[in-house]
């Protein structure tokens, strides 16, 4: 496959008036499937970072078992996957022939999500389609045009443009739209009752099941889950808006594809690689911070000291060392 040349240029103003939000609601009217991800925990780190990414050149989607490569929204090539994932994704993501400095490596790239249903991928794992259908791509990635890093801990901003060859830039159009004041927001209402694909009895019997399991040492730990969906009108961001309120983290997201949103909040990220290593630090045991730093201390220690908390750590520490072996 041809290779695709790009030119990075960049500006940096000060965003100390900015905020992630207000910023991403003057852009997604304007730009269609722009991504956010936010930092909550501002000024705790120097890595502390929110991104915005605007305006997919690139982008690689696995869906029903084939992995396309698209370019300007005109796919040129889908594969099946079978077990040859690593190499048809390497080989896609060779495509992209970047003149980016080195300052600005860290935050250009791919931008965009993998399900857990892409273990199949990467395993030698087996789904059952029928029993686990997918509504939306398993694994989706794209390359922006433009990216917007805010680092929190300098309230700085960088705008970074990646020019295709042939192209002209349109920096000054996305400083414009950063530089407005205003942004349209909506309401947003549920209608109807919330409904979920397991029943309360149902949920209860599988979790009896699984600590059964536990019991009789078939396994270490089974995480359960239930889908809930709730009929609404109105504009979805305002649910993430919610989320960031109750739920502030430093791992937050809110991805808009058009036809689906996915949004979350964590604690932790999945892994971490810098200058050429890769971390990947569980989070295991947690309580409910009480605003009282003596209190909350307390608590840390009765945590470090809970021999179940322990032992998960301990394990998800194996899963971790495991997972990097590979």
């Amino acid at each position: 496959m041809k290779r695709i040349k790009f030119k990075t240029i960049h500006k940096t103003k000060m965003a100390d008036t900015i905020t992630p939000v207000g910023l991403y609601l003057r852009f997604r009217d304007t730009y269609a499937n722009t991504l956010l991800l936010e930092s909550s925990d501002y000024h705790s780190k120097e890595e502390s970072f929110s991104f915005i990414a605007i305006d997919p050149v690139i982008s690689v989607k696995a869906e029903n078992d084939h992995l396309s490569f698209s370019h300007k929204g005109v796919e040129l090539e889908n594969q099946k996957i079978g077990r040859n994932f690593n190499a048809i994704f390497d080989r896609y993501s060779q495509t992209i022939d970047l003149d980016c400095s080195e300052e600005l490596k860290p935050f250009n790239g791919f931008y965009g999500y993998t399900t857990y249903d892409a273990v199949q991928y990467f395993e030698n794992i087996s789904l059952n389609v029928e029993q686990a259908p997918s509504a939306i791509p398993l694994m989706q990635y794209s390359f922006y045009r433009f990216i917007i890093a805010i680092n929190h801990f300098n309230d700085e901003m960088t705008l970074i443009e990646n020019i295709e060859e042939g192209t002209a830039s349109r920096i000054k159009e996305v400083q414009s739209i950063i530089d407005a004041q205003a942004f349209n927001t909506q309401k947003f209402e549920i209608v109807g009752e919330e409904s979920s694909n397991v029943t309360g009895e149902e949920f209860k019997e599988y979790v009896r099941k699984a600590k059964s399991h536990c019991k009789r040492g078939d396994v270490f730990q089974l995480v359960l889950s239930r889908q809930f969906q709730q009929k609404f009108k109105g504009d979805e961001f305002n649910v993430y808006r919610a989320l960031r309120s109750i739920n502030p983290s430093p791992y937050l997201f809110y991805f808009d594809y058009g036809s689906f949103k996915l949004m979350g909040s964590s604690p932790e990220a999945q892994i971490k690689i810098s200058t050429e290593k890769a971390i990947i630090n569980p989070i295991a045991g947690t309580f409910r911070r009480t605003g009282n730093m003596a209190d909350d201390i307390l608590l840390g220690k009765k945590l470090s000291a809970d021999k179940k908390e322990t032992a998960e750590h301990v394990m998800l520490v194996d899963l971790a060392r495991n997972d990097l072996s590979k």
